[in-house]
């Protein structure tokens, strides 16, 4: 095992006059994809899962986790975590941290001592609240009220400006209709296995393999599922069925021991053979993320005997984040729709499978005319 790095020291910024320039200047900093992310708490809450709710906004995602968990309690903070662990988010800046209780405070320290993140916090006052000196009592931090040295922290050091956007804006409105999800709903029910199980690489002997993603199209995707859900394991069951074809059944069999982040493999499970058996799937860099989010947020709430992408029973909430994503599977003609236009017909694959396996045993139990 390679040593663990030391924490970086929190830095305390103390903003003595409450002077507008620190503000405006951590919330220019904010940039999720240069790694670097402000949180500006809002204001009238004081409780943990609120500031919890308020870090997942600044990370580009919806507050609430859909779905039920042991004892009512929203997993926000485990999320948040898990996100943080995934992404490339290097810096940490909170501002109003005058306003922060001493339990909130203790939340973001266990919070960077779970990711490694260096975390800045701006106190508006003269001086340290008395809450907050408390809990920073349990860690080493620094303490500057320069300017140019805050500027600094918010920044990183070169200070590293964000990069010019020139991927021209696509309306996340237009549906993306992607050929993988054909099986999302499939009714095949594999079971995960009860013994150790090292599967080997996928050979695809019984059915092709998805069409891969394009650079342009993955990049829309993954964009997309960022901004849609803030639940690891909905987003990494959408991901896995694009990269590697499955049924959600069968992606519930996976569990956080089977997904490789060194070799990049997922191992999905299938003792009875409906598909390719048990095999292991290349997964590709896109998609690394959303599994490694997934595998962090499963062991920090249920340990390595959860399912690792969402399970059966999350379906209702996987279809509903994929819809509000605007990701769907090919749908069929005007004139054999079996819903409304507008509603996303997921087992249409599945129904045309079915009525051409009627059609084949209808013509063989036909009598013969000779």
């Amino acid at each position: 095992m390679p040593p663990v790095p030391p924490l970086p020291s929190v830095t305390v910024v103390l903003d003595r006059h409450d002077d507008v320039l620190h503000t405006h200047t951590a919330l220019v900093a904010h940039h999720p994809p240069s790694g670097r992310i402000t949180l500006h708490p809002g204001p009238g809450t004081t409780s943990e899962t609120g500031l919890a709710h308020d870090l997942l906004v600044a990370l580009g995602k919806p507050p609430l986790l859909p779905g039920r968990f042991p004892g009512g309690r929203q997993p926000a903070w485990e999320a948040a975590t898990a996100w943080l662990t995934a992404l490339p988010v290097a810096r940490l800046t909170v501002l109003r941290a005058h306003r922060l209780t001493a339990r909130r405070t203790m939340r973001l320290l266990q919070l960077q001592a779970r990711t490694g993140i260096h975390l800045t916090l701006v106190c508006h006052r003269p001086h340290l609240p008395a809450a907050l000196h408390q809990a920073l009592r349990t860690v080493d931090y620094s303490v500057t009220a320069d300017f140019e040295a805050a500027r600094r922290h918010y920044y990183g050091t070169p200070i590293a400006e964000p990069p010019p956007s020139d991927e021209p804006a696509v309306s996340a409105s237009r549906w993306l209709t992607l050929p993988a999800l054909d099986r999302l709903v499939s009714y095949d029910s594999p079971r995960p296995c009860a013994a150790p199980c090292t599967p080997p690489p996928i050979a695809w002997r019984h059915r092709p393999p998805p069409v891969p993603l394009t650079a342009h199209t993955a990049q829309r995707v993954a964009q997309r599922l960022h901004t849609a859900t803030a639940h690891p394991r909905l987003a990494a069951a959408l991901t896995a069925a694009l990269f590697t074809g499955a049924s959600l059944q069968q992606l519930a069999t996976a569990r956080p021991r089977d997904y490789d982040d060194a070799a990049a493999t997922l191992a999905l499970h299938d003792r009875v053979r409906y598909t390719d058996g048990c095999a292991a799937y290349p997964v590709p860099p896109w998609a690394g993320i959303f599994l490694r989010a997934a595998a962090c947020f499963t062991r920090f709430l249920a340990g390595e005997d959860q399912e690792l992408p969402a399970a059966p029973g999350d379906r209702g909430h996987l279809l509903h984040m994929a819809v509000t994503a605007r990701l769907r599977p090919p749908q069929p003609p005007t004139a054999r729709r079996k819903g409304p236009v507008g509603r996303v017909e997921w087992d249409w694959r599945e129904r045309q499978e079915a009525e051409r396996y009627e059609a084949i045993s209808a013509d063989r139990a036909r009598p013969s005319r000779r």
